[in-house]
């Protein structure tokens, strides 16, 4: 597979624009490409696919490359198969797999980011890129039929991972604690990435980018903690 993914934990961080703190990766991962497609599914705050597509075009057209939305075609699988590379935002996380799904869009998109086409996921755009969605932070707001997600890489994401404010008193469930749940029934490896933070995926290599470390999460084992610029390849073939 030529995998050619940047998987980012969030659109926008404290005191930065929408996508401008991933724009040096964003534009390294798209150079010689002209035109990105947008699946607006997820519809952040129930904002309509045009408004969010109106969105991601600002940052994208200041960098010299044009945007349609996958709504806009009234053949969505044709516009992925044409696509020079798609970006998928954040929003719900079951509502976005369930318009994939629905609009038959799963395998065309796997079929052509394992081809090589550049894949850029914010937030629930990286959880779909993961095994399966079942580390996701969203409310379960609709039905999904599966959790299996696109399989772009054989692991989960929890984007928006967060550490435990040990001033807190809040006596709830940390991530770390739902995490280990998880894995008391699944097996595959979770990253766990702080905002801020992004994996570049790059045929079988996975790198750390961003200011922060990420935790990582394999079954019944010690959580890892990896600083940017890791490769952390070894999650392609962790079990």
């Amino acid at each position: 597979m030529i995998r050619n993914l940047l998987l980012i934990s969030t659109s926008t961080t404290h005191g930065t624009g929408y996508l401008e703190h991933a724009e040096e990766e964003m534009k390294n991962l798209l150079k010689g490409k002209s035109s990105i497609l947008f699946i607006p599914y997820a519809r952040p705050g129930g904002i309509s696919h045009k408004a969010y597509t109106d969105k991601a075009r600002e940052p994208f057209e200041k960098w010299g490359i044009s945007v349609t939305g996958v709504h806009e075609y009234e053949d969505p699988t044709k516009a992925v198969q044409e696509a020079e590379a798609v970006f998928i935002g954040g929003g719900n996380t079951f509502v976005l797999l369930r318009n994939l799904y629905q609009n038959k869009l799963v395998k065309p998109l796997q079929e052509r980011v394992n081809k090589g086409m550049p894949y850029i996921g914010t937030s629930a755009g990286t959880n779909v890129a993961g095994k399966t969605i079942g580390t996701t932070n969203d409310m379960p707001i609709v039905h999904v039929k599966t959790f299996d997600a696109l399989q772009l890489v054989p692991f989960n994401i929890n984007p928006h991972f967060q550490d435990p404010d040990p001033n807190s008193t809040h006596m709830g469930e940390t991530r770390d604690t739902r995490i280990a749940e998880f894995h008391h029934h699944n097996r595959q490896p979770v990253v766990g990435l702080r905002e801020g933070s992004m994996l570049r995926v790059h045929g079988d290599r996975v790198n750390l980018l961003g200011p922060h470390t990420a935790r990582v999460f394999l079954q019944s084992e010690k959580p890892m903690e990896f600083k940017p610029s890791d490769d952390i390849s070894f999650l392609m073939e962790a079990y």
